[in-house]
């Protein structure tokens, strides 16, 4: 993705010869001769840097200072072009907003070079300290101008499922590895037309045509679902999950790492703003995600209709399978004071029918003997129904791997204090409704 480069200067010959000193592969440059048009392009495409000539028919320094306070959300770079050599005129155009101050004529090379310096620094100054991609503000500026520039034009909401999971389990430097790894590979699948920038701790935006989009997500999952193995120990890819450890994630089950993929092209819709790209593109992302297995999704013209709405129900629902009815009359209790809905089971021999499918269900492992809570636990697990469902298992015997592998998404061994609960209920529901 090019960086943009603003000149605003009245004098043709000049103002060309500076486009052809600047403008490459890598940054593209756009004149204009007058505030009026300059302020219509500031708004579509947000230049990273903005020459303002003294050829205006306004002081350089007011105009300078108009600028900075138009683009203050922004914050491109200013430079300042002018005849004079004045350090007077250096100082009050720089006190107004200025970055720099450049005097005419000029030294081709050294011009050259200080913009491409300005450019450089600005671009940095917005890369993510993570993943060392463009941040999010970058991000979105770079979808901003791919709708202005009105082609055809695909984009990639691209995420790691379990990631914060895996950084608390695994390490901030293990999880860091892993995203400049994933990083590199889509990397390697775009070329000097394409964008990719961070919009989030472990998502990626990628700016391709409608051409290349498909198939890069099928590579990108390819590629992850084969490279992601190797940052789990072998202890965990022989058990099929993650056993989290700590005070925290005492009990936790944890699965493994998966990407999600959803796509919109300019063919399904006419964006009018950044804002619904990234709204279609949120929704198609939720749509896309397949249980625990990396998937994608794109919006096709054929599937999508004007104005049409793509809601996920909310789920608060929580389902309870005990034998003490006194613990499912507390635990009903609490849960509604929470503003949850419940449903209740006395027993395990009444099946496990419920009128809407549960966010959560918090079954009693039964005793050590016979573990009839982890037989329904077992039985749930493998009904599609409860595809998305966690599953938290009580227990009086601690045996933490025999537990989670019945399929608990928690273990939480009894006595425990009713705050851990409703915390972690709230984190489950909140994690189903993500």
């Amino acid at each position: 993705m090019q960086t943009v480069t603003l000149i605003i200067d009245k004098r043709r010959e000049l103002s060309v010869k500076y486009k052809k000193l600047l403008e490459n592969d890598y940054s593209k440059v756009i004149i204009s001769k007058n505030l009026l048009t300059a302020l219509k392009i500031i708004q579509d495409t947000e230049p990273d840097l903005i020459l303002i000539s003294d050829s205006i028919d306004s002081d350089l320094a007011d105009y300078c200072k108009k600028i900075r306070a138009l683009t203050y959300n922004m914050r491109p770079v200013i430079v300042a072009l002018s005849k004079s050599s004045e350090a007077a005129d250096r100082i009050k155009a720089l006190d107004s907003g200025a970055d720099d101050f450049i005097s005419e004529p000029v030294n081709n090379d050294e011009f050259a070079m200080r913009v491409k310096a300005h450019l450089r620094r600005e671009f940095e100054t917005n890369l993510d300290n993570k993943s060392f991609l463009p941040n999010k503000k970058y991000s979105k500026r770079a979808l901003k101008r791919t709708l202005s520039a009105e082609h055809d034009w695909a984009a990639l909401y691209i995420s790691i499922e379990n990631f914060q999971n895996y950084k608390e389990t695994y390490s901030e430097l293990a999880s860091d590895k892993l995203l400049k790894t994933y990083a590199a590979i889509i990397t390697s699948t775009l070329n000097g037309n394409d964008y990719l920038g961070s919009v989030g701790d472990s998502s990626f935006l990628v700016i391709t045509n409608t051409f290349k989009a498909e198939k890069i997500a099928k590579f990108l999952i390819f590629g992850f679902d084969m490279v992601v193995k190797k940052f789990y120990s072998q202890t965990d890819l022989e058990r099929g999950y993650v056993m989290t450890h700590g005070d925290e994630q005492e009990g936790r089950r944890i699965g493994f790492m998966y990407t999600v993929i959803g796509i919109v092209t300019s063919e399904t819709k006419k964006f009018k703003n950044v804002g619904e790209v990234m709204s279609s593109l949120s929704n198609i992302h939720s749509l896309a995600k397949n249980g625990s297995k990396s998937a994608y999704m794109m919006d096709r013209a054929k599937i999508s209709a004007e104005n049409s709405v793509l809601e996920k129900r909310y789920n608060d629902k929580i389902l309870i399978i005990e034998n003490d009815e006194s613990m499912i009359l507390l635990l009903s209790t609490i849960l509604n004071m929470q503003g949850y809905k419940v449903e209740s089971i006395n027993g395990y021999d009444e099946g496990y029918f419920t009128s809407q499918v549960p966010a959560v269900v918090i079954i009693d492992a039964g005793s050590d003997e016979n573990g009839k809570g982890l037989d329904v636990c077992r039985l749930m697990k493998k009904d599609a129904a409860f595809e998305n469902t966690r599953f938290i298992v009580t227990s009086i015997f601690h045996n933490k791997e025999k537990v989670l592998n019945a399929g608990a998404d928690l273990y939480l061994p009894k006595p425990y204090e009713m705050s851990d609960i409703l915390k972690w209920v709230e984190r489950f529901v909140n994690e189903v409704n993500e």
